[in-house]
């Protein structure tokens, strides 16, 4: 059973969003430049790494105008593990030391198509980045973390984790593979100090649209229904921190998802026949 106030895992411990030295990718937009400003708010140090540096530097830029809170703007491809292996070193110069949290946000979005018509190269792009950035922060940071004996890594995935929505193949399994790691990862470091969690949105309004390889059609359905039902970036940030606070594993912030989470737990057989029934009537 999952809900909104369902923790499933309850972690007792110190808050681990205030005064934290943070990594988080992909935080030169959205919802990770949000983690970036909502961290420094509770008086953190941020790692601010992203594609475009620009966009880092400008986030870095928005701290500096806070009262509190200090960051760091650096270049990272989360798809390219050399990158993101420099970005664990380059922490830890800067921290004097490991981090205590990495939230592992970089993603893209893409859909429109059915399997058989996605093509081989956007699989690449889409597991690059929302998978393999993933499975290389875990991997990297889990270490330096376990070793302290504190901290925490929130994962970004998404609905689309459970959901399975059609002609989003390629965006759905990425965050599945994230929801499944981050489960992992839980169990594995159950009783170390550090926590996990995995954060399950709907729609929230960022880029992700515009930037992402969404055909015209889904992206326009998407955009209308992120106006209409999604949550901004900020309150998303700050449900997600306080959740990790509180240890909880899975942060699904949207009634929407919540939903579709129970119907596809209690009749699995009705949600695939329904889905499928969406796919054919919705645009794509």
């Amino acid at each position: 059973m999952l809900g909104i106030g369902t923790a499933l895992i309850t972690w007792r411990g110190p808050r681990r969003t205030t005064a934290a030295n943070a990594v988080i990718t992909g935080a030169g937009s959205g919802i990770g430049r949000a983690f970036a400003l909502e961290l420094a708010r509770r008086g953190g140090q941020i790692v601010c790494a992203d594609i475009n540096l620009e966009r880092a530097a400008e986030t870095v830029a928005l701290i500096e105008a806070l009262p509190s809170g200090t960051g760091h703007a650096v270049q990272c491809d989360v798809s390219d593990r050399a990158a993101v292996e420099l970005l664990a070193k380059q922490a830890q110069q800067i921290f004097d030391g490991p981090p205590t949290l990495v939230i592992n946000n970089a993603g893209v979005g893409i859909g429109g198509k059915p399997v058989g018509d996605i093509g081989f190269d956007d699989w690449d792009w889409a597991l690059g980045i929302n998978l393999w950035g993933v499975v290389y922060g875990c991997e990297l940071f889990t270490p330096m973390l376990r070793e302290a004996g504190r901290g925490g890594i929130i994962n970004v995935a998404s609905a689309a984790g459970f959901a399975a929505a059609p002609s989003m193949a390629a965006y759905n399994v990425s965050k599945a593979a994230v929801m499944s790691l981050s489960e992992t990862l839980s169990a594995e470091l159950a009783g170390t100090g550090v926590a996990i969690t995995v954060l399950c949105p709907t729609f929230v309004k960022t880029n992700v649209f515009t930037d992402g390889r969404i055909t015209p059609a889904s992206m326009n359905l998407s955009q209308q229904l992120a106006r209409l039902t999604g949550l901004s970036a900020d309150d998303v940030a700050v449900r997600t921190l306080d959740a990790h606070d509180r240890g909880r594993l899975y942060v699904v912030p949207q009634l929407d998802a919540t939903v579709i989470w129970h119907l596809k737990r209690h009749f699995p057989a009705l949600y695939v026949r329904g889905a499928g029934l969406l796919g054919r009537v919705l645009p794509s």
